[in-house]
């Protein structure tokens, strides 16, 4: 791939390079295309651009606590739904048991991604163990079910009428950010063997969103073998290695790890801060104007955000300005950097609005449009 020399054009006063040495004084908002691929531009500001001193209508910040959510589920058809639109569908699951049925999703590719507990996934193609920090992406069409061995809670992100792929590293290299290698795949083993009874079993299906039951003499998954290049994955979040730049902050799209037509799903896992003195530290204020974000906080301390945990998710729709808290962007300004960022999340960036599920009353914290209004501290 090749990019034409293009000068960008500068007016006022303006940082050399995007996202370091900033005018003393200002603060850098990123105006940019296509969620971080397309053009660029930054703007240099006197105030901070999340600022606002009052928010009215429904484009605000909005932050969930999920880990409220204490409701079990039978199925993963009964998962309480967070947010959706026509191509993508996210939900939070926790599994009541050991499933009694299969579940076969024909509506489009699922992405299980293991919040807390472990277990194992009986689908097809085998038998797969799975356990926290797993991605589990289980084609359009696949039969499973899931018994846990301990209390299980996952988020499940169905990618509607699409399938899920893995993004183009460029002159990265195949076996950047986690080599291909590492994804495993189910295996037919004796745990799988030993479920193939001649016993009733049920398969709810799912299609436009609406559920049939087939119902089997015997265990549908007597599969004795199987040979192509279509089958279930499972990623942990471990075996990625992040792209990293001692002088640079990196805008989150170096950290896509599937895409699908229309949003891509992407991992924060722990990483060295910027050590270089003029380089921000933390993500910039900036403007996605093409795609609302969402985030799931899986662990750790998030370097960005103030009064979040584990089990969090928060969603910022395209068209306003955001960014770091003030108190995380003060401690940022100060710190020297090389300092571990010790953090796990799985981003959801999605080019079509999302629409909020019904949640429980509680679920929602209403304070977090006003998390920002503290003046950060300009960095020196």
């Amino acid at each position: 791939m090749k990019t034409w020399i293009s000068v960008p054009r500068r007016e006022g006063t303006a940082s050399r390079q995007a996202h370091a040495d900033l005018p003393p004084g200002t603060y850098e908002r990123e105006i940019g295309k296509e969620g971080f691929f397309g053009p660029a531009t930054q703007m240099y500001h006197r105030h901070p651009p999340t600022g606002w001193v009052e928010w009215d209508g429904p484009l605000k910040p909005r932050a969930f606590d999920l880990a409220k959510l204490n409701a079990v589920q039978s199925s993963p058809w009964d998962a309480i739904d967070v947010l959706h639109n026509a191509h993508v569908r996210i939900r939070h699951w926790r599994p009541a048991g050991a499933m009694d049925h299969l579940v076969r999703n024909s509506d489009g590719d699922e992405l299980i991604f293991v919040h807390e507990g472990d277990g194992d996934l009986f689908c097809d193609y085998g038998h797969l163990a799975i356990g926290e920090g797993d991605y589990v992406v289980l084609p359009r069409g696949t039969q499973w079910r899931i018994t846990p061995k301990a209390a299980m809670t996952a988020l499940l992100i169905e990618a509607t009428n699409d399938s899920y792929q893995l993004p183009d590293r460029g002159p990265l290299g195949a076996q950047a950010v986690f080599d291909p290698g590492v994804l495993d795949v189910p295996a037919m083993d004796e745990a799988f063997r030993a479920q193939q009874t001649e016993d009733p079993w049920r398969v709810t299906v799912k299609r436009r969103g609406l559920f049939s039951t087939i119902t089997y003499p015997y265990n549908p998954l007597d599969a004795a073998g199987w040979q192509g290049t279509l089958m279930p994955v499972r990623l942990n979040w471990r075996d990625i290695r992040p792209v990293m730049s001692h002088r640079y902050h990196l805008p989150p799209s170096v950290h896509a790890t599937f895409l699908s037509s229309r949003f891509v799903v992407c991992t924060f896992t722990p990483r060295p801060a910027e050590s270089d003195p003029g380089a921000l530290k933390l993500p910039f204020f900036h403007n996605n104007d093409d795609f609302d974000e969402m985030i799931f906080y899986h662990r750790g301390k998030f370097m960005s955000r103030d009064n979040i945990h584990p089990g969090m998710v928060t969603l910022h729709p395209c068209g306003f300005p955001h960014g770091p808290h003030p108190k995380a962007f003060a401690m940022a300004a100060k710190a020297p950097g090389g300092h571990m960022l010790d953090e796990v999340a799985v981003m959801v960036d999605a080019r079509d609005a999302f629409d909020i599920g019904t949640l429980p009353e509680g679920i929602e914290w209403p304070g977090y449009v006003d998390s920002w209004r503290k003046k950060p501290e300009a960095a020196e």
